[in-house]
């Protein structure tokens, strides 16, 4: 509680001592305490309310999810069968009012006997690959070691990468996947910051008052401040979505 302690610490305590006596420190003191427990209740109701939310999304086994909150930041942990429920809890975490950060420790140990081989996995998403229109042919490599998966190759847009890691994480038997595809645009670069722009300003879901943009050489930088985490995902969606962007630089505060 960085804030409390600066308001409400040993050196404040002795400027409020020296300056207007006992009873102004006994008031501040009382204040401090009331603060402190009106912050774990905030914490406490914002733990509640992510465990709501886990419990609510059928396609998770919330009994297994623990959830932990400080000052606005969740810890997720526990176990799970597959990637894909371990960034689905991510995911309900991110829409609950009041959480800023996420820090997901859950660990992926797949259920049951059987489970597919590396060389099962590697065919399988070698295969996926193939068949969506969305990745360009022979684009991406596939290594898998103990179900984790890294691929690595080039494509044009940051919506082919992703569409790459889309592939690979539904797939039985994967951990985690690690994407390393790198974005080499084949547009040439122009300064798109208006563009960018003009595309939060459409949005009707976000204040692009409250967002800044700047662009170098394929590099997109935002700052400033969303309300929401999906507010937070639209912004840095369009940043991707202008052409001839090789990076976004995320700088978003999600301000509450």
């Amino acid at each position: 509680m960085p804030a409390l302690d600066l308001i409400c610490g040993s050196v404040a305590g002795s400027v409020v001592y020296h300056t207007f006596g006992v009873e102004a420190l006994k008031r501040l003191r009382t204040l401090r305490n009331h603060l402190r427990r009106f912050i774990m209740k905030c914490d406490t109701q914002l733990r509640n309310d992510v465990l709501a939310e886990l419990k609510w999304q059928p396609s998770l086994d919330a009994a297994h999810i623990g959830v932990t909150a400080d000052n606005n930041t969740i810890t997720l942990t526990g176990q799970v069968g597959h990637y894909i429920e371990k960034m689905a809890a991510q995911d309900a975490a991110k829409r609950v009012y009041g959480v800023k950060a996420i820090a997901n420790d859950i660990v992926v140990k797949p259920k049951g006997l059987g489970q597919p081989t590396d060389q099962d996995i590697a065919e399988a998403a070698l295969n996926s690959l193939r068949w969506d229109f969305q990745v360009p042919t022979d684009s991406i490599k596939v290594v898998v070691s103990d179900g984790y998966v890294t691929i690595d190759g080039n494509v044009d847009w940051h919506y082919q990468k992703n569409a790459a890691e889309r592939c690979i994480k539904y797939l039985v038997g994967v951990k985690a996947v690690a994407n390393n595809v790198t974005i080499k645009p084949s547009a040439n670069w122009t300064d798109v910051t208006t563009s960018i722009e003009a595309a939060f300003r459409r949005n009707a879901d976000m204040d692009a008052r409250r967002i800044t943009v700047e662009t170098s050489k394929g590099n997109v930088m935002l700052s400033g401040s969303v309300s929401s985490w999906k507010e937070h995902d639209e912004a840095i969606d369009a940043a991707w979505s202008a052409p001839g962007v090789l990076s976004v630089n995320d700088d978003l505060a999600v301000a509450l």
